[in-house]
């Protein structure tokens, strides 16, 4: 059964045919692209290939210049509730604690729950990504490391059935990537339905390390569809045992190679 097919089935995201420009300049060209619910999708690409533009349409934060994006096959035409976004930059609120900051995605997601209820609901969601302690804490009290997490659990508080995220670990030295990344993954495999998860990045091994497929963006001619790669390696994933597989480095050659051809097909153009 192709992807296609399964998302017709589960009704998850499809992105029909959508393109994009800015001031006349084409970001992204005519991009399909089907999401089943559930999966955890990797799209990979060099800076100018489009990815946090594709982010901002599913998010309805932009509009496609040409084409749709439905979720659930319902057209998305802006923001929703049923859309989480986490950005590289945190955009936590200053002026709130980190509970308080979680608190008012809980207040979205359980309008009728008392302040009590929502405060502690909070805590819940900070202890699953270890602040247990730094409930209090404002954002400027907070290692980038610790602020990150204090920005997934709000996106995972407010209890989206899809969560997008946009080079979230980009500024993080490699111990907390990696830390992040497998909290990331556990948070995702225990949700219940399981969220579908849109994750940006550059770096192909985190790419391949998350996903369950990789879309590669290219950014040659406007960002276009390169293609789509199923990443046939089972979970749980040994971070140590994935990296040093052969199954791994022959998929990493494959991304890597045709990222280099793509490349340069846009030399020979200009």
């Amino acid at each position: 059964m192709n992807v296609a097919t399964r998302c017709a089935e589960t009704g998850g995201l499809r992105i029909d045919n959508v393109s994009f420009a800015y001031r006349n300049e084409p970001v992204l060209r005519r991009i399909a692209l089907n999401v089943p619910e559930g999966q955890f999708l990797s799209l990979l690409g060099p800076s100018g290939s489009g990815k946090s533009t594709l982010l901002r349409l599913i998010a309805g934060l932009e509009k496609p210049t040409r084409g749709r994006i439905a979720w659930k096959g319902a057209k998305i035409a802006g923001p929703g509730i049923d859309r989480a976004v986490v950005f590289q930059n945190y955009s936590l609120f200053p002026w709130f604690t980190a509970q308080g900051n979680v608190a008012l995605a809980v207040a979205k997601a359980h309008p009728d729950f008392s302040r009590p209820q929502r405060l502690q609901l909070a805590r819940d969601y900070l202890s699953r990504v270890g602040l247990d302690d730094a409930a209090e804490k404002y954002p400027f009290q907070l290692s980038g490391g610790m602020q990150q997490r204090a920005a997934i659990a709000r996106a995972l508080a407010l209890e989206a059935p899809v969560l997008l995220m946009d080079e979230p670990f980009g500024a993080l030295d490699p111990v907390n990537r990696g830390k992040l990344q497998d909290l990331l993954i556990d948070a995702w495999k225990s949700s219940s339905p399981r969220r579908t998860i849109i994750f940006v990045t550059h770096d192909i091994d985190e790419a391949i390390y998350l996903g369950d497929r990789v879309a590669l963006l290219g950014a040659s001619q406007g960002g276009r569809l390169l293609a789509e790669i199923d990443v046939p390696l089972h979970r749980p994933r040994q971070r140590a045992d994935f990296f040093a597989s052969m199954e791994f480095r022959e998929l990493r050659e494959n991304i890597a190679e045709r990222l280099d051809a793509d490349i340069i097909s846009g030399l020979a153009t200009i």
